[in-house]
Formats: structure tokens, C-alpha cells, sequence
């Protein structure tokens, strides 16, 4: 099974990201030349670590050591500012960053990474890098990162309050990805 930890939306967050993505789409598809796949504001979450794909039993032991409480209190989100993936060449990820709030997601971050180290999930490479997927670049080129840059996305786009981390199941279909929940772990100072 395909497995990952994430931090919930809310519904106002996800309708204030839908609206920011329908400015975006407007401006992004005016050629007529659709580049993005956009993903459903009720499949966003903003993800800590992907665990990938395991089996049965290595999800068990996973969803067994998330369950203890994390020692670390709720902290706010906000989210705002657009970027790409990758750092050069066509994108093919357009991102909502992180404004305020960002240090307190990059500690949540790593005592989920340290943790599930402990049970064997290697930890990323790559620095942490909090963001939530608007879209995936489908056929965009470098004249998509251009344009991306030119739109202006520097206010506060939502909020969130971060209480919770979950792990979730992913199933991959022609329809897109299906979420399911499998333990969700509050934040307690």
C-alpha cells in the first residue's frame, strides 16, 4: 500500500485554494493551450513525509508508532506565494508556499520523519520544503515558469490551524487519487 503523513485542510482553506486556483487557471490556460492538471482542492493537504509504497505488515508498524501523541503544540498556517518545481527547465509541479508558520511545519516535519525512521521509513534527501500541489505540469514548458512569475500570489491566499498530522492511504486511478485515513494524531504541548 502507498503511504503518506499529512496536515489536514479545513473547508475554508480549501475553498479560499479553489478560488486561488480558478485566478490562476484563468491566467495560466488564456492561450488556449492547456498546461496543468489541477488537483481538487478536496484532495489537498499539505504533506509532511511520503512513505511511499510498503507492505502490510510495514504499515502496521507505522500506523502503531503515529498513534502516540506528538509532543509539540497546534501551531497556524498560512499559506501564500507561488512557486515551481523543478528549480529549472519546464515545471512540473506549480506549488502554494508556506508564509507564516513555516519553521513551526519544518519541526512538525522532522519529529514525523525521526519517528518513522524509527521504525525503519528512510528519511528524504532533499530539505523540507512546505507547500501544498495546485497543479502538475502535464505539458508545461520553460514559458510556464515565466508566467507563473508574473503572477502575483504574495498575500495571504488561507489559514490553517495545524492540531492534527494523519496517515493516509493513497490509491492511484484514471480518476485520480483516492485518500483513506488510517490513524490521525493530535499535537499536545
Amino acid at each position: 500500500m502507498r503511504l503518506f503523513v499529512a496536515v489536514d485542510l479545513d473547508d475554508a482553506s480549501r475553498e479560499a485554494i479553489g478560488a486561488e486556483q480558478t485566478r490562476l487557471r484563468r491566467a495560466l490556460d488564456a492561450e488556449g493551450r492547456p498546461a496543468w492538471k489541477w488537483v481538487r482542492p478536496d484532495r489537498m493537504h499539505l504533506t509532511l513525509v511520503f512513505i511511499g509504497e510498503v507492505d502490510a505488515p510495514a504499515a502496521e508498524t507505522i500506523v502503531r508508532a503515529m498513534r502516540t501523541d506528538f509532543h509539540s503544540p497546534a501551531f497556524s498556517l498560512v499559506f501564500g506565494g507561488l512557486g515551481v518545481f523543478p528549480a529549472h527547465g519546464a515545471p512540473s509541479v506549480l506549488w502554494l508556499g508556506v508564509t507564516d508558520g513555516r519553521a513551526a511545519a519544518i519541526a512538525l516535519q522532522q519529529r514525523v520523519a525521526d519517528r518513522l525512521a524509527s521504525v525503519g521509513v528512510a528519511p528524504e534527501r532533499r530539505a523540507y520544503h512546505p507547500h501544498l500541489t495546485l497543479a502538475r505540469g502535464d505539458s508545461a514548458s520553460p514559458a510556464d515558469r515565466r508566467r507563473v512569475a508574473a503572477l502575483d500570489c504574495s498575500g495571504a491566499i488561507a489559514r490553517i490551524d495545524a492540531c492534527a498530522v494523519s496517515v493516509y492511504q493513497s490509491r492511484l486511478s484514471p480518476a485520480g487519487p483516492d485518500y483513506t485515513t488510517l490513524v490521525r494524531t493530535e499535537l499536545r504541548p
